[in-house]
């Protein structure tokens, strides 16, 4: 995983809704980059809706959310139509992204070992530096401690 103060690795993924997003055309904006494990499971329906309901104050703020996980578009796009997001969801289905952000790691549920997406965000400043990182993120409160991060630039 890139530190704090590293130039974010640049992308660019499908997104939902169709086209793609290429993390460096983002800038001078702030970027909230958070990896989730699933499309519409509790934990990551309830950070979508989170970040979604602050949506516009991010924006005001100056900070674009972008979701990713290695779900496909569509059922990124179910999960923004059921959910009614507002916010983008990019697929890496191939894990690339996921794994040069030291995001897709051995995880252990009931005993069995697996490969999965650790829930994690970086927020990137305007000159696509990482400014912060949290790993195993609980989802409660998270958006709102993101934002406070934002304002904190």
């Amino acid at each position: 995983m890139p530190d704090i103060g590293e130039i974010a690795p640049d992308f660019t993924l499908p997104r939902d809704g169709g086209g793609s997003v290429t993390l460096s055309a983002l800038r001078p904006k702030a970027v909230a980059l958070y990896f989730y494990p699933k499309d519409d499971t509790p934990g990551c329906t309830v950070e979508a809706l989170d970040f979604t309901a602050q949506a516009a104050t991010f924006d005001a703020a100056g900070a674009t959310i972008l979701g990713i996980s290695k779900d496909p578009v569509t059922a990124h796009d179910k999960f923004v139509k059921k959910h009614s997001l507002g916010i983008a969801l990019v697929s890496d289905e191939a894990s690339d992204t996921c794994e040069r952000y030291g995001t897709w790691v051995e995880k252990s549920m009931y005993g069995k070992t697996y490969m999965g997406i650790e829930r994690t965000t970086v927020l990137i400043d305007g000159s696509g530096k990482i400014a912060r990182i949290w790993r195993k993120v609980k989802v409660e409160g998270h958006a709102a401690e993101v934002l406070a991060a934002v304002r904190a630039l």
